[in-house]
């Protein structure tokens, strides 16, 4: 009998950071079709997480305004496994207490600065997928979507408003 061959499952995770409160129309239609949502903290509300759940199952952290009861049960960081792809979720990057590399992390998702980035240091993505909520500074309004092939990543940032 010959030998099956498998190919790697694809996931897209639909990556959102500090709303603040805010969930826009906008957001929720670029994320439309995701497997998995990941919200990098400064949520604001439950009220956000419950819309995202609308779309997918969703994955948070706690960021710095994430406080009173709703948010106390958020961890500060979370390692989540995407098939062969290891994720490390934190609202600050500056805040990371592992080395990505050492720890097997190949993609670390960030909020807090509000700035939409994806740089590769050292054979690890991180990706910030900027603010979806009020606006502050000049940034974009933005999310982020990371596609996952297997132990291949490729992160995007979708501006929603410039």
């Amino acid at each position: 009998m010959p030998a099956t061959s498998v190919r790697p499952k694809r996931k897209t995770i639909g990556l959102i950071s500090d709303t603040h409160g805010l969930v826009r129309p906008e957001a929720l239609k670029a994320l439309v079709g995701v497997d998995l949502v990941i919200h990098a903290g400064d949520i604001g509300s439950f009220g956000v997480i419950r819309a995202l759940r609308s779309i997918a199952t969703v994955i948070a952290v706690r960021g710095n305004v994430d406080q009173g009861p709703w948010a106390e049960s958020l961890p500060e960081t979370k390692k989540v496994q995407a098939g062969r792809t290891s994720i490390f979720i934190v609202h600050d990057v500056k805040q990371i207490k592992v080395s990505p590399l050492l720890e097997g992390i190949h993609v670390v998702v960030s909020g807090h600065s509000h700035r939409p980035s994806i740089v590769e240091r050292n054979g690890v993505l991180f990706i910030n997928p900027g603010s979806a909520g009020p606006r502050r500074f000049k940034f974009p309004i933005a999310v982020g979507i990371l596609h996952v092939n297997g132990c291949m990543t490729k992160g995007e940032i979708v501006e929603l408003y410039t």
